[in-house]
């Protein structure tokens, strides 16, 4: 139920502050501002890991409509969810609505919210604070109750360590089996979604989920490929993965696959370096090139890191590009069956344009395998 009691506060680093009303829980939070242009797919988008730590605004004006499904079983990975909760700090909109209606809604959004102590503010003009995000950069912030005050938020306010929680927080402890079929793929796990796996099991393949500090040279001996997965934070600060990563690139001889984070991963450890955007991308919109067979894609992408496409060894080469920026949206090793992708290819929310990309991935590690 929306408390449109409470008055919330969005106080951005550089001063500008937004009044607006509570739903979900009215709590203070802390977190880098960002926005995503998506018109549908709420539930997917608040619970995928890559947005762990952030305060997110939702540029479509409407949400919460169609409300949010039952919650499902710890460990499980039904549909809609991308995890097991929320991962965002708080949630920014322009219109809440709390009377929502579909066939599966089990519970409004802001009941959700509530339940796993997420604030939400209604009220917002988003499109002048998009505005602001795209001309300035993604700016920290405060979300706040407003009879809390700013310095009170500043020291209460939950935050997350984006060079460590972040990371361990979006991920299982140790390795998850999951059976459904002969080739198996060791997916790396620093906060990925549920549908990169699904969709691995969805096309036959067993998978092997591992954290991102698991002794991952152990776990390849047994894997017939390897899946480098999405998750938040700058990739940077993962050296532990990086050192582990180049260490495969050297001796793995099987394909190799990198989603968005992973594609970052993979750069860094073949020699590359990685920036960070002015503001990242986020949406369910975002047209790509592939520079091999000229064809485009329109993809779903959350990211606020890039590849440097003339940092790149001369053994590995761009594969995508960004057509509205042209940055790099994926790479490719000229000796050895290494790739990666910026965007998503698994979609959830967003379009399955590139979804063939695993099909393409599972055929290469079916080749191998039966040499």
């Amino acid at each position: 139920m929306t408390n449109k009691r409470t008055p919330m506060l969005l106080v951005l680093e550089d001063g500008t502050t937004m009044h607006g009303t509570a739903f979900g829980k009215p709590a203070p939070v802390f977190g880098e501002v960002v926005f995503n242009t998506g018109m549908t797919g709420y539930i997917e988008t608040l619970t995928d890991p890559s947005y762990r730590g952030q305060i997110l605004v939702s540029t479509y004006p409407l949400v919460g409509n169609y409300g949010v499904p039952a919650a499902r079983k710890p460990g499980s990975m039904d549909r809609p969810y991308e995890s097991d909760h929320i991962q965002v700090q708080g949630l920014v909109v322009q219109t809440y609505v709390d009377h929502h209606s579909h066939h599966e809604a089990d519970r409004s959004l802001s009941q959700w919210l509530a339940d796993e102590n997420v604030p939400g503010i209604t009220g917002i003009d988003t499109r002048s604070l998009t505005r602001r995000l795209r001309e300035r950069g993604t700016m920290l912030g405060w979300l706040f109750p407003e009879e809390m005050g700013l310095e009170e938020a500043k020291r209460t306010a939950k935050k997350v360590d984006m060079k460590d929680e972040v990371f361990r927080g979006a991920c299982p402890n140790e390795p998850v089996h999951y059976k459904a079929g002969d080739l198996k793929i060791l997916v790396v796990d620093a906060g990925v979604k549920d549908n990169i796996v699904r969709s691995l099991l969805e096309r036959g393949a067993s998978v092997t989920r591992a954290p991102y500090h698991a002794r991952l040279a152990e776990l390849a001996l047994g894997a017939d490929g390897i899946l480098i997965g999405n998750g938040p934070g700058d990739p940077k600060d993962l050296k532990p993965l990086i050192e582990q990563v180049r260490m495969l690139l050297g001796s793995y001889r099987k394909p190799i696959f990198g989603v968005c984070l992973g594609n970052q991963i993979l750069a860094l450890a073949a020699g590359g370096d990685t920036y960070k955007l002015p503001y990242g991308h986020r949406g369910v919109n975002q047209p790509v090139q592939d520079l091999l067979t000229r064809r485009c894609y329109v993809t779903s992408q959350n990211h606020g890191y890039a590849v440097k496409d003339d940092a790149l060894p001369p053994d590995w080469e761009p594969w995508f590009v960004n057509i509205n920026d042209g940055t790099n949206e994926g790479i490719r090793s000229r000796l050895k069956p290494f790739f990666s992708v910026q965007f998503h290819p698994e979609a959830s929310p967003g379009p399955r344009d590139a979804a063939y990309l695993f099909d393409d991935y599972l055929r290469a590690v079916g080749a191998t395998a039966r040499h």
